[in-house]
């Protein structure tokens, strides 16, 4: 169970959770088969400092052929929480027509960022994770969501301790204060956003007490969706 974890207000705890592997997680999902000319689209959502990321690229492999679109590559010198349209338009709509993506997001090209978002054809799956990665905003073309459920303040520890070592947002007094604008943004869209309401799993990303040993590969991983 979930007694030991913070969580905010109004985010149901989940549980009970089953010590189980990325592959089980898939077969929960529905990914077993492949959908029609075109990739299976997972949304990989949760807070900030949650674990998405290694969870995602997990599923993806996985899940093979597989890609991995970061979320952060679209809100990147965007409003927070305001680059849904892009992802739907630039990342989902083509991926739903069977094509390959090459995306340049406009603060890409207005600030001279090099690259693009780039995801080939034929692909089996695409994992989208984010925070936000579920948004009502493109949530039609999303066909299964994953909610990672994390101890807010094991959360935020992990967040500023990840920020530091990569330099992101400066020395861990001002990390930490960008965590807590951060927050001041995250909280309200989450709790009007409610995506772990159409999460077909949840995956514990900070540890539960009848986890804290789990081995490689294996995952604390319970039944959605969580409403209450």
């Amino acid at each position: 169970m979930t007694a030991s974890m913070t969580l905010p207000a109004g985010e149901p705890p989940a549980g009970p959770f089953e010590c189980g592997t990325v592959a089980s997680l898939a077969t929960m999902l529905g990914l077993a088969g492949r959908a029609p000319g075109r990739p299976w689209v997972v949304a990989v959502d949760g807070r900030g400092g949650a674990g998405k990321s290694t969870l995602a690229r997990l599923l993806a492999a996985e899940l093979g052929p597989a890609a991995v679109v970061h979320t952060d590559d679209l809100a990147w010198h965007e409003p927070f929480f305001g680059w849904g349209g892009l992802l739907r338009v630039g990342v989902l709509e083509p991926l739903h027509r069977g094509e390959a993506v090459d995306f340049r997001p406009p603060q890409w090209v207005a600030r001279g960022r090099e690259g693009s978002i780039a995801v080939p054809a034929g692909l089996r799956a695409v994992v989208v994770e984010g925070a936000g990665a579920r948004q009502q905003e493109y949530a039609d073309l999303v066909d299964a969501t994953v909610w990672v459920q994390a101890d807010v303040v094991e959360a935020e520890r992990r967040g500023v301790a990840r920020d530091v070592a990569e330099g992101t947002n400066g020395d861990e007094d001002e990390a930490r204060a960008f965590w807590r604008e951060w927050t001041s943004h995250e909280t309200p869209f989450f709790a009007s956003q409610r995506p772990w309401e159409h999460a077909l799993a949840v995956v514990a990303g900070t540890p539960v007490p009848r986890f804290n040993g789990l081995g490689e590969g294996e995952l604390a991983i319970a039944r959605g969706p969580l409403r209450g």
